[in-house]
């Protein structure tokens, strides 16, 4: 065999190793959502027109704004459990009555209230030493409280005009909430990318007390991404109330459950500091398409139970299986 025909299957092995590498190091979402995508086209071949996985989109855009923030935090080896209580919060803001002010002020004051809890999260957890999952469970549980107390009161009201149009129009086939769902999605991706903080994350995550150390703010970074995430909250509150069109006791209830399987799925280990926006983003898709599939073949609601708890299964899973990999 001459020299040139060895050379060539050398880099025909080197290629195929590094192809071989590059769909090993996959997040689980992507393999999750091809075998998925291929049951629907045996199964049930109509979920897979464009309109019907457009308005899939739609529906899992909420999740995918908040397991943004979510992935933040557990790059940082923190976690964050109060979705559910701030859209809660929200929604009725938004829609109870309460405040009579306009539509955009109402706006501005849930934000606010999201910055609110993201540096109150950050406080106890840093200042205090306290777990991120009991104090951000806590804060779920008191802000459900509050607002079931002051529905006894006055119950929640239809969404504002301004979120009813974001939640339910198209621009052609487009949803708009898709729209908002990529809008938050790019500009974070590339802050991650290229901003000093996004460097601060991978150091903190891969090894907190070396990054401790070398000086990088760690308790800045949590302030930071526990903000973030609890803001990414209100935005997916606002796509969720618009979505339903009014205010609900319910509304978010499984967010945070959801979004941290998502976040798994999607390739972001716990404290490894690494991690993307895509892969996290082909999850929150996955898990809307599994529930919407369950749908169709009459399973419902007790499928869907089902479904998450599967899935939260799959991505401890998948986390532990991950951890052997690093650890080797």
């Amino acid at each position: 065999m001459s020299g040139a025909a060895v050379d060539e299957d050398r880099a025909g092995i080197g290629w195929a190793r590094g192809l071989g590498g590059a769909l090993r190091a996959l997040p689980i979402a992507y393999y999750g959502t091809a075998a998925l995508l291929l049951f629907a086209a045996a199964a049930r071949p109509n979920l897979l027109q464009p309109f019907l996985l457009l308005l899939i989109l739609r529906q899992a855009a909420p999740l995918g704004v908040a397991v943004i923030g979510q992935s933040l935090c557990i790059r940082l080896l923190s976690l964050d459990l109060s979705f559910g209580g701030v859209a809660l919060v929200v929604s009725y803001i938004l829609t109870s009555g309460y405040f009579p002010f306009p539509e955009p002020v109402l706006i501005g004051i849930c934000l606010m209230f999201g910055v609110a809890i993201g540096a109150i999260n950050a406080f106890f957890i840093t200042r205090l030493r306290a777990s991120s999952v009991i104090v951000t469970l806590a804060m779920v549980l008191i802000l459900s409280g509050v607002v079931t107390a002051f529905s006894q009161l006055r119950a929640p009201g239809d969404s504002p005009d301004i979120l009813r149009y974001i939640g339910q129009t198209r621009i052609g086939m487009l949803p708009v909430t898709v729209i908002v769902w990529i809008a938050a999605l790019i500009p974070m991706a590339l802050f991650l990318r290229l901003s000093v903080f996004g460097r601060y994350v991978d150091a903190i995550g891969a090894n907190p007390r070396a990054a401790l150390t070398s000086g990088v703010p760690y308790v800045r970074a949590i302030y930071v991404a526990h903000i973030f995430s609890s803001v990414f909250a209100v935005l997916s509150a606002f796509l969720l109330v618009g979505f339903v069109g009014f205010g609900s006791l319910s509304i978010g209830a499984d967010l945070a459950l959801n979004s941290l399987a998502a976040v798994i799925l999607g390739g972001v280990g716990f404290g490894s500091g690494k991690g993307g926006v895509l892969g996290p983003a082909v999850a929150a898709f996955m898990l809307m398409f599994t529930f919407n599939l369950l749908t169709s073949i009459g399973l419902g609601e007790p499928g869907k139970q089902m479904a998450q708890g599967a899935v939260v299964a799959l991505a401890a899973i998948a986390y532990a299986a991950r951890g052997q990999e690093r650890a080797h």
